[in-house]
């Protein structure tokens, strides 16, 4: 989608952080953004954000986890816009602890935005954008933790790595339908996520049942802990990640991946792989010799 000015997007998550970068890099290169977002306050600042400006801009609340709420917040965007060009599925929420530590309640509660918030999201715009004939672009907020995994991340790293996958497979499905998928893989960035569990349903705990912060880590090291300090300290601006998205969107780049450093550790998981298959070739071959 090289010319993306008048098309519209729709953001989950987009009232702060990764979203709101989105829908301003989105809006400077000319697009009308629907913001989508569960806070209140959020939806009322991002809104504010544009007042004064020329932007065309909707802000919604919506509970990714709702699919009738996410279907209505559709419709009013078509009613608002017409039609819908580029949906951004990037709500998400984050736990850290060590797996003996987990609740079911931990589980359900990232699994039901971070996975079934995206799932919802590719059911009802998929054939939407597909329908109107125009063309499209799906981006799916990944992250690092979706390529590789970390000590006290199981619930995370399980939801990122399912939105890679379902990433990976929905784009050979859309290519033949002009529509180009993304998946946003970013390490640490300046946004709220290390405190989303300001969102937590009381019915899945409630905000004092978990929080992400990885530099708490007990069964971690010393230097462990001051790695970890130095990276969420030294986090990258939310806005970069909103222009390279936009990027990504024009010159449909599958992976978006803002911390190539951390590749090391996912080239690594895929040498340990091939090598694994070697020691699996050769004991096969010693003990089936036809295979």
């Amino acid at each position: 989608m090289k010319d993306v000015a008048g098309k519209v997007a729709f953001i989950t998550g987009g009232a702060s952080g990764l979203g709101l970068a989105m829908a301003r890099s989105f809006t400077g290169a000319g697009m009308k953004v629907a913001i989508a977002d569960i806070e209140d306050e959020a939806l009322a600042a991002a809104q504010e954000s544009f007042a004064e400006s020329n932007a065309d801009v909707i802000t919604l609340k919506v509970d990714v986890t709702d699919r009738e709420a996410l279907e209505d917040a559709a419709k009013q965007t078509e009613a608002a816009f017409e039609k819908i060009h580029v949906v951004c599925n990037n709500a998400g929420v984050a736990v850290s602890n060590n797996i003996i530590d987990t609740t079911y309640q931990d589980w359900d509660w990232v699994m039901g935005v971070n996975v079934n918030g995206v799932i919802n999201g590719m059911q009802v715009f998929t054939n939407r954008i597909r329908a109107h004939g125009e063309g499209g672009h799906i981006v799916n907020t990944a992250s690092m933790a979706g390529l590789g995994t970390s000590q006290a991340m199981s619930v995370y790293n399980t939801s990122k790595f399912a939105v890679v996958g379902m990433s990976e497979a929905v784009a050979q499905d859309l290519a033949h339908f002009d529509i180009g998928v993304s998946v946003l893989c970013p390490g640490f960035v300046d946004t709220g996520i290390y405190t989303s569990e300001r969102n937590r349903p009381d019915g899945l705990g409630g905000i004092g049942a978990s929080e992400f912060d990885l530099s708490k880590d007990k069964y971690r090291s010393d230097e462990e802990i001051a790695f970890m300090r130095e990276a969420i300290e030294n986090r990258l601006p939310a806005s970069l990640i909103g222009d390279m998205v936009l990027y990504a969107i024009q010159n449909n780049e599958f992976y978006i991946l803002s911390h190539i450093e951390y590749l090391e550790g996912v080239s690594a998981r895929a040498a340990e792989i091939r090598a694994s298959g070697n020691r699996w070739e050769a004991y096969l071959k010693e003990t089936v010799p036809s295979v």
